[in-house]
Protein backbone atom coordinates (compact mmCIF):
# COMPACT_ATOMS: atom_id res chain seq x y z
CA UNK A 1 0.00 0.00 0.00
CA UNK A 2 1.47 3.16 -1.39
CA UNK A 3 -1.10 5.83 0.28
CA UNK A 4 -1.26 6.60 4.15
CA UNK A 5 -4.48 7.85 5.67
CA UNK A 6 -2.83 11.32 6.30
CA UNK A 7 -2.33 11.94 2.59
CA UNK A 8 -5.75 11.35 1.66
CA UNK A 9 -7.38 13.33 4.90
CA UNK A 10 -5.21 16.37 3.06
CA UNK A 11 -6.88 14.98 -0.50
CA UNK A 12 -10.08 15.17 1.09
CA UNK A 13 -9.43 18.89 2.99
CA UNK A 14 -8.53 19.95 0.22
CA UNK A 15 -11.07 18.95 -2.48
CA UNK A 16 -13.60 20.45 0.86
CA UNK A 17 -11.52 24.30 1.07
CA UNK A 18 -9.98 24.31 -2.52
CA UNK A 19 -7.38 25.74 -1.37
CA UNK A 20 -4.00 24.25 -0.15
CA UNK A 21 -3.17 26.73 3.44
CA UNK A 22 -7.20 26.29 4.30
CA UNK A 23 -7.07 22.68 3.56
CA UNK A 24 -3.22 22.70 6.15
CA UNK A 25 -4.85 24.78 8.67
CA UNK A 26 -8.00 22.80 8.96
CA UNK A 27 -5.67 19.31 9.54
CA UNK A 28 -3.04 21.47 11.93
CA UNK A 29 -0.66 21.48 9.50
CA UNK A 30 1.74 23.86 8.07
CA UNK A 31 1.32 24.26 4.15
CA UNK A 32 4.37 22.84 3.03
CA UNK A 33 3.79 19.65 4.22
CA UNK A 34 0.20 19.13 2.92
CA UNK A 35 1.69 20.40 0.02
CA UNK A 36 3.90 17.49 0.18
CA UNK A 37 1.48 15.36 1.45
CA UNK A 38 -0.34 16.03 -1.75
CA UNK A 39 2.42 15.74 -4.04
CA UNK A 40 3.85 12.51 -2.81
CA UNK A 41 0.22 11.26 -3.55
CA UNK A 42 0.00 12.12 -6.64
CA UNK A 43 3.66 11.48 -7.85
CA UNK A 44 3.40 7.86 -6.04
CA UNK A 45 0.76 7.16 -8.69
CA UNK A 46 1.77 9.27 -11.47
CA UNK A 47 -1.77 10.96 -11.30
CA UNK A 48 -2.98 14.31 -10.87
CA UNK A 49 -6.11 15.15 -8.75
CA UNK A 50 -6.87 18.77 -9.52
CA UNK A 51 -6.80 21.53 -11.45
CA UNK A 52 -5.82 25.13 -10.71
CA UNK A 53 -8.10 27.17 -11.47
CA UNK A 54 -7.13 30.80 -10.47
CA UNK A 55 -5.95 30.38 -6.89
CA UNK A 56 -8.37 27.54 -6.47
CA UNK A 57 -7.58 24.18 -6.64
CA UNK A 58 -10.28 22.30 -8.20
CA UNK A 59 -11.16 18.20 -8.25
CA UNK A 60 -10.31 16.86 -11.87
CA UNK A 61 -12.91 14.08 -12.94
CA UNK A 62 -9.90 11.20 -11.27
CA UNK A 63 -10.73 13.28 -8.05
CA UNK A 64 -14.22 13.34 -8.04
CA UNK A 65 -14.10 9.67 -9.21
CA UNK A 66 -11.89 8.64 -6.05
CA UNK A 67 -12.94 11.39 -3.54
CA UNK A 68 -15.82 9.02 -2.60
CA UNK A 69 -13.67 6.01 -1.74
CA UNK A 70 -11.26 8.17 0.54
CA UNK A 71 -14.11 9.34 2.01
CA UNK A 72 -15.33 6.15 3.07
CA UNK A 73 -11.76 4.47 3.97
CA UNK A 74 -11.42 7.48 6.05
CA UNK A 75 -14.74 7.11 7.70
CA UNK A 76 -13.71 3.29 8.70
CA UNK A 77 -10.39 4.45 9.83
CA UNK A 78 -12.25 6.83 12.42
CA UNK A 79 -14.79 4.60 13.26
CA UNK A 80 -12.36 1.63 14.10
CA UNK A 81 -10.24 4.49 16.26
CA UNK A 82 -12.70 5.20 18.14
CA UNK A 83 -13.40 1.58 18.81
CA UNK A 84 -10.16 0.85 19.74
CA UNK A 85 -10.28 3.73 22.19
CA UNK A 86 -13.37 3.50 23.73
CA UNK A 87 -14.18 -0.22 23.36
CA UNK A 88 -17.74 1.01 21.05
CA UNK A 89 -18.36 1.83 17.76
CA UNK A 90 -19.96 5.13 19.10
CA UNK A 91 -18.97 7.74 16.35
CA UNK A 92 -19.11 11.39 15.24
CA UNK A 93 -22.53 11.69 13.14
CA UNK A 94 -22.99 14.50 10.95
CA UNK A 95 -27.06 14.82 10.20
CA UNK A 96 -28.92 17.18 8.04
CA UNK A 97 -32.50 17.64 8.48
CA UNK A 98 -34.52 20.08 6.50
CA UNK A 99 -36.99 22.94 9.04
CA UNK A 100 -39.94 20.77 9.42
CA UNK A 101 -37.85 17.67 10.29
CA UNK A 102 -35.19 18.97 12.19
CA UNK A 103 -37.68 21.25 15.02
CA UNK A 104 -40.34 18.81 15.29
CA UNK A 105 -38.49 15.44 15.07
CA UNK A 106 -35.02 15.17 14.96
CA UNK A 107 -34.34 16.50 18.42
CA UNK A 108 -36.17 13.72 19.85
CA UNK A 109 -34.15 11.25 17.85
CA UNK A 110 -31.10 12.48 19.02
CA UNK A 111 -31.93 12.42 22.66
CA UNK A 112 -32.99 8.47 22.10
CA UNK A 113 -29.60 7.65 19.80
CA UNK A 114 -27.35 9.28 22.35
CA UNK A 115 -29.01 7.33 25.27
CA UNK A 116 -28.72 4.13 23.31
CA UNK A 117 -24.51 5.30 22.17
CA UNK A 118 -22.57 6.43 25.04
CA UNK A 119 -19.67 8.48 23.95
CA UNK A 120 -21.27 9.27 20.28
CA UNK A 121 -21.11 13.17 19.43
CA UNK A 122 -24.31 14.34 16.74
CA UNK A 123 -23.70 17.70 14.78
CA UNK A 124 -27.56 18.37 13.19
CA UNK A 125 -27.33 20.94 10.51
CA UNK A 126 -31.03 22.26 9.92
CA UNK A 127 -31.56 24.20 6.52
CA UNK A 128 -34.06 23.71 3.38
CA UNK A 129 -34.09 20.50 1.11
CA UNK A 130 -32.22 21.95 -2.08
CA UNK A 131 -29.38 22.76 1.22
CA UNK A 132 -29.36 19.34 2.87
CA UNK A 133 -28.97 17.37 -0.24
CA UNK A 134 -25.72 19.91 -1.69
CA UNK A 135 -24.43 19.30 1.50
CA UNK A 136 -24.80 15.12 1.46
CA UNK A 137 -23.10 15.78 -2.22
CA UNK A 138 -19.99 17.26 -1.09
CA UNK A 139 -20.27 14.63 1.77
CA UNK A 140 -20.32 17.09 4.41
CA UNK A 141 -22.88 15.33 5.97
CA UNK A 142 -23.48 11.69 6.58
CA UNK A 143 -26.88 11.56 5.49
CA UNK A 144 -29.65 13.91 5.33
CA UNK A 145 -33.60 13.82 6.26
CA UNK A 146 -35.43 15.66 3.80
CA UNK A 147 -39.21 16.40 2.98
CA UNK A 148 -38.96 17.73 -0.69
CA UNK A 149 -38.48 15.53 -3.79
CA UNK A 150 -35.02 14.48 -5.34
CA UNK A 151 -33.82 12.92 -8.57
CA UNK A 152 -29.61 12.53 -8.27
CA UNK A 153 -27.58 9.57 -9.05
CA UNK A 154 -25.23 10.40 -6.85
CA UNK A 155 -27.77 10.27 -3.96
CA UNK A 156 -29.40 7.60 -2.90
CA UNK A 157 -33.04 8.34 -1.74
CA UNK A 158 -34.83 6.33 0.65
CA UNK A 159 -38.27 6.32 1.73
CA UNK A 160 -39.02 7.31 5.54
CA UNK A 161 -42.62 8.30 7.09
CA UNK A 162 -45.50 9.87 5.75
CA UNK A 163 -46.70 13.38 6.21
CA UNK A 164 -49.71 16.06 5.49
CA UNK A 165 -49.65 19.88 4.88
CA UNK A 166 -52.36 21.48 6.32
CA UNK A 167 -53.64 25.62 4.92
CA UNK A 168 -54.76 27.80 7.87
CA UNK A 169 -55.84 31.18 8.86
CA UNK A 170 -56.43 33.49 12.47
CA UNK A 171 -59.44 33.08 14.19
CA UNK A 172 -60.65 36.04 13.09
CA UNK A 173 -59.62 35.50 8.98
CA UNK A 174 -62.82 35.06 7.37
CA UNK A 175 -62.35 31.92 6.12
CA UNK A 176 -62.49 30.47 9.75
CA UNK A 177 -65.75 30.69 10.01
CA UNK A 178 -66.52 28.00 6.76
CA UNK A 179 -63.14 26.04 7.30
CA UNK A 180 -63.09 24.66 3.74
CA UNK A 181 -60.94 26.23 0.57
CA UNK A 182 -62.58 25.57 -2.43
CA UNK A 183 -60.63 26.57 -5.57
CA UNK A 184 -62.30 29.83 -5.60
CA UNK A 185 -61.28 31.01 -2.22
CA UNK A 186 -57.84 29.47 -2.59
CA UNK A 187 -57.52 32.31 -5.59
CA UNK A 188 -58.99 34.82 -3.59
CA UNK A 189 -56.49 34.39 -0.38
CA UNK A 190 -53.29 36.22 0.33
CA UNK A 191 -50.81 33.45 1.12
CA UNK A 192 -47.60 33.30 3.28
CA UNK A 193 -45.12 30.15 2.22
CA UNK A 194 -41.81 28.76 2.85
CA UNK A 195 -39.00 30.08 0.44
CA UNK A 196 -38.42 28.41 -2.85
CA UNK A 197 -36.35 25.25 -2.24
CA UNK A 198 -37.98 24.26 0.53
CA UNK A 199 -39.74 20.73 0.19
CA UNK A 200 -42.73 22.19 2.37
CA UNK A 201 -43.01 24.86 -0.73
CA UNK A 202 -42.37 22.37 -3.42
CA UNK A 203 -45.28 19.92 -1.79
CA UNK A 204 -47.68 22.82 -2.11
CA UNK A 205 -47.04 23.98 -5.83
CA UNK A 206 -47.65 20.53 -6.97
CA UNK A 207 -50.60 20.36 -4.89
CA UNK A 208 -51.83 23.61 -5.94
CA UNK A 209 -50.82 23.12 -10.10
CA UNK A 210 -53.24 25.09 -12.38
CA UNK A 211 -54.17 27.69 -9.31
CA UNK A 212 -50.17 28.81 -9.00
CA UNK A 213 -50.12 31.72 -11.79
CA UNK A 214 -53.26 32.82 -10.10
CA UNK A 215 -52.15 32.97 -6.46
CA UNK A 216 -51.79 36.14 -4.06
CA UNK A 217 -48.59 35.28 -2.78
CA UNK A 218 -47.49 38.16 -0.03
CA UNK A 219 -44.58 36.55 1.83
CA UNK A 220 -41.78 33.97 1.49
CA UNK A 221 -40.45 33.43 4.79
CA UNK A 222 -37.57 30.56 5.37
CA UNK A 223 -38.98 29.83 9.04
CA UNK A 224 -42.12 27.84 10.11
CA UNK A 225 -42.26 29.88 13.64
CA UNK A 226 -42.20 33.18 10.89
CA UNK A 227 -45.19 32.01 8.85
CA UNK A 228 -47.09 30.99 12.04
CA UNK A 229 -46.85 34.43 13.76
CA UNK A 230 -47.86 36.20 10.35
CA UNK A 231 -50.53 34.17 9.79
CA UNK A 232 -52.25 34.97 13.39
CA UNK A 233 -51.63 38.54 12.67
CA UNK A 234 -54.14 37.77 10.26
CA UNK A 235 -51.85 38.78 7.10
CA UNK A 236 -53.20 36.29 5.22
CA UNK A 237 -53.23 32.01 5.06
CA UNK A 238 -50.43 29.36 5.75
CA UNK A 239 -50.03 26.27 4.94
CA UNK A 240 -47.35 23.98 6.82
CA UNK A 241 -46.96 20.68 8.26
CA UNK A 242 -49.35 19.07 10.42
CA UNK A 243 -46.52 18.66 13.04
CA UNK A 244 -45.39 22.37 12.92
CA UNK A 245 -49.29 23.17 14.12
CA UNK A 246 -50.60 20.55 16.36
CA UNK A 247 -49.85 23.00 19.44
CA UNK A 248 -51.01 25.82 18.13
CA UNK A 249 -54.60 24.35 16.80
CA UNK A 250 -55.04 22.55 20.31
CA UNK A 251 -54.35 26.54 21.51
CA UNK A 252 -57.07 27.73 19.00
CA UNK A 253 -54.45 30.46 17.92
CA UNK A 254 -54.58 28.94 14.65
CA UNK A 255 -57.71 27.19 12.64
CA UNK A 256 -57.13 24.14 10.02
CA UNK A 257 -58.49 24.83 6.74
CA UNK A 258 -60.06 21.69 4.83
CA UNK A 259 -58.50 21.57 1.24
CA UNK A 260 -60.76 18.32 -0.58
CA UNK A 261 -59.70 18.61 -3.99
CA UNK A 262 -55.92 19.58 -3.52
CA UNK A 263 -53.25 16.72 -2.24
CA UNK A 264 -51.13 17.91 0.44
CA UNK A 265 -49.67 14.33 1.13
CA UNK A 266 -46.01 14.05 1.22
CA UNK A 267 -43.15 11.33 1.92
CA UNK A 268 -40.01 12.27 4.14
CA UNK A 269 -37.31 10.73 3.17
CA UNK A 270 -33.31 9.75 4.03
CA UNK A 271 -30.79 10.69 1.64
CA UNK A 272 -27.15 9.40 1.43
CA UNK A 273 -24.07 9.62 -0.96
CA UNK A 274 -23.37 6.45 -2.39
CA UNK A 275 -19.94 6.55 -2.65
CA UNK A 276 -19.83 7.42 1.02
CA UNK A 277 -18.86 4.38 3.92
CA UNK A 278 -22.06 3.96 5.97
CA UNK A 279 -20.90 3.73 9.20
CA UNK A 280 -22.92 1.51 11.73
CA UNK A 281 -24.30 4.96 13.58
CA UNK A 282 -25.51 5.82 10.69
CA UNK A 283 -27.18 2.48 10.53
CA UNK A 284 -28.52 2.78 14.27
CA UNK A 285 -29.92 6.26 12.84
CA UNK A 286 -32.10 5.33 10.66
CA UNK A 287 -33.44 2.00 12.20
CA UNK A 288 -33.96 4.73 15.17
CA UNK A 289 -35.93 7.00 12.68
CA UNK A 290 -37.93 3.75 11.62
CA UNK A 291 -38.87 2.98 14.80
CA UNK A 292 -40.07 6.20 16.27
CA UNK A 293 -41.62 7.50 13.59
CA UNK A 294 -42.83 5.35 10.54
Amino acid sequence: MKYSLRQLQVFLATAHHGNLSRAAASLAMSQSAASSALAELEHQYGIKLFDRVGKRLQLNALGQALRGQAQGLLRQAEELDLALQQHSAASHLRVGATLTIGNYLAIHIMTRYLQDAPGARVELDVANTATIARRVKNFELDLGLIEGELADPALEIEPWMEDELVAFCAPEHPYARTRVLDDEAIRQAQWILREQGSGTRQTFDWAMHGLLPELDILLELQHTEAIKRAVEANLGLGCLSRLALREAFRRGSLVPLETPHRNLRRQFYFILHRQMYRTSGVDQWLALCRQLFS
